[in-house]
């Protein structure tokens, strides 16, 4: 039985895993990671590791470790606003170029913050464009609204933090992101159908905090959510982006293996 280019023989949908799933640990750890527990594929992380931002570092551990780079997230966080300089638009080429160089199909973006007037006027267009021109599917993540001292709720981003309304042709859902916003993730995903292009597989209890808690262990449908886009046919990618900063070597690998089974478990589509 021959198996589609990109698709892993155990499973029909690629699971990856983010480099920042290993921080403080970099981009090398990362590969070694993912090869060890025996994940699909690596999401880069652009970040001050300069081995995220070296397509010749990237493509020898890609070839050491036999795992493809899935996918680029540019440096458009807020703790990363000084990687590659503070032109927003000179970020995304960068990220695109180092997709391209890298061979992943997909680069995951944040919407401009509020501050970032001109960006945000020309950004739905500049993101059509720059897909146009090179192939590259430019994913933008939902994100949330920033809470204040007395819950009081502050818009960070333009046009908005929740991409279903937007005239993006690709989408990344974060499963972290909703818990923080309160959002129904699963109606995100049914309303947004095609245009989800990525996942960000991670779970929250819906505090004012950014968890990224290992999936199953707070409050958002993960499971429910992986069936659906096994049951539509996604034709996008998920990537385990957990939070493991606060644990040592042996729990980090628990916990990414426990992420990686939850997400094969709820990934079988249905029997016909």
């Amino acid at each position: 039985m021959s198996v589609p280019a990109g698709r892993s023989r155990r499973a029909p949908y690629r699971v990856g895993l983010s480099s920042s799933s290993v921080y403080p640990e970099g981009a090398a750890s990362a590969f070694a990671t993912a090869a060890r527990l025996g994940y699909d594929g690596i999401e880069v992380m652009v970040w001050t590791d300069p081995l995220t931002q070296e397509a010749g570092a990237l493509r020898s551990l890609s070839a050491h470790h036999g795992i493809p780079v899935l996918s680029v997230h540019a440096p458009t966080l807020l703790v990363t606003q000084g990687v590659w300089g503070r032109d927003p638009w000179g970020k995304v080429d960068r990220s695109v170029e180092l997709a391209l160089e890298v061979g992943a199909p997909t680069v995951v973006l944040h919407p401009p913050f509020r501050w970032q007037r001109g960006y945000a006027r020309g950004f739905a267009d500049g993101v059509a464009l720059r897909e146009h021109d090179t192939g590259i599917r430019l994913a933008v993540e939902n994100m949330y609204p920033w809470r204040g001292p007395r819950a009081r709720e502050v818009e960070a981003y333009l046009p908005h933090w929740d991409p279903v309304e937007q005239p993006y042709d690709h989408v990344t859902v974060d499963l972290s992101h909703t818990a923080t916003a309160g959002s129904d993730a699963l109606g995100m995903v049914e309303r947004l159908g095609p245009r989800l292009a990525h996942l960000h597989l991670a779970d929250g209890s819906g505090s004012a905090l950014d968890e990224h808690l290992v999936p199953g262990r707070g409050t958002q449908p993960c499971g429910a959510v992986l069936e659906r886009l096994a049951a539509t046919g996604f034709t996008g990618d998920v990537v385990v982006e957990v939070s493991t900063r606060a644990v040592g070597a042996a729990q980090r690998d628990l916990d990414l293996a426990e992420s990686l089974a939850f997400a094969r478990l709820h990934l079988h589509p249905p029997a016909a």
